[in-house]
């Protein structure tokens, strides 16, 4: 039996003002937060290895856009397409909610193929040299993500009778859920320091770890990460929930939801970056 009143009663706005049409999300500054800290993070990388600021704006833009319009896209044909198949419309409409992290991550890696083609033969910087540097700033705009989405009162998981269980009032909810948004957000937390521990510590550029292993090893502990959240998350809406549905009513259960399977194919390519790191031991630090 759940005790609702162990648990925490989640009724914040998600806006941070309202003024007549004028409305700040946290979610929106949230997001926007992740961008500015990843990108000072990435001057201090750039200074500490001898690239000049210049770099930084362009890398900053493809982020910002490959991430909003790969994470759209990721939701509207992982998630929903059956809906925005019928209202083609509601794709452009980003304010109504609906991002994909796998769509984000997907677009992203092809952005980083554009910026390597473009500045990496003059700047002696190759495409996993970027993965790397990029694997030590997104835990931590994913982190400012997860906090969004708990602001919005969005992406929880399944009822619990844990002391920590929150109940999301504007959700409609009445018992107390898992904040897979918490769990997401302090794993991501984590994630992070442990890969810029790993960077900072790198002094010897011929020793261990080498390059593309940073990636490797993010790849596998978030998507890791992520995999298992997915187990105490509730099914997300379209496609997602229509299986849950589905497997339920032929009186089975759903071993895997589409997190956790578009998961695994991140976890297999993080296995691989790293095995591949230490066959061909290419140095992690840019050499000039």
């Amino acid at each position: 039996m759940i005790n609702s009143l162990l648990a925490i009663k989640w009724d914040v706005s998600p806006y941070i003002f309202s003024i007549g049409n004028v409305q700040l999300r946290w979610y929106g500054v949230l997001f926007v937060s992740g961008f500015i800290f990843g990108y000072w993070l990435f001057s201090k990388f750039y200074k500490r290895e001898g690239l000049p600021s210049k770099l930084l704006d362009p890398m900053l833009y493809m982020l910002l856009i490959c991430a909003l319009v790969g994470a759209r896209l990721g939701h509207v044909f992982f998630y929903d397409w059956g809906y925005y198949r019928e209202n083609l419309e509601e794709i452009f409409k980003v304010w109504h909610g609906g991002l994909a992290s796998h769509g984000g991550a997907f677009a992203i890696l092809l952005g980083i193929w554009w910026y390597a083609h473009k500045y990496g033969k003059k700047y002696n910087i190759d495409y996993v040299w970027i993965c790397d540097r990029l694997a030590l700033a997104i835990p931590f705009a994913g982190m400012a993500i997860r906090l969004g989405n708990l602001m919005n009162s969005e992406i929880y998981g399944f009822e619990t009778s844990l002391p920590w269980g929150f109940i999301f009032v504007r959700d409609g909810q009445t018992v107390p859920h898992h904040p897979t948004q918490l769990y997401e957000a302090l794993s991501y937390l984590l994630i992070g320091l442990i890969l810029l521990w790993i960077y900072r510590r790198h002094k010897d550029n011929k020793k261990a770890p080498y390059r593309g292993f940073l990636f490797g090893l993010f790849l596998v502990l978030l998507f890791g990460a992520r995999f298992i959240i997915e187990f105490c998350k509730l099914p997300q809406e379209g496609s997602d929930a229509a299986a849950t549905a589905a497997a339920a009513a032929a009186g089975g259960e759903r071993l895997l939801n589409n997190g956790q399977l578009l998961s695994i194919p991140f976890v297999v390519a993080g296995l691989l970056f790293i095995i591949f790191s230490y066959k061909f031991k290419k140095p992690m630090l840019r050499q000039e």
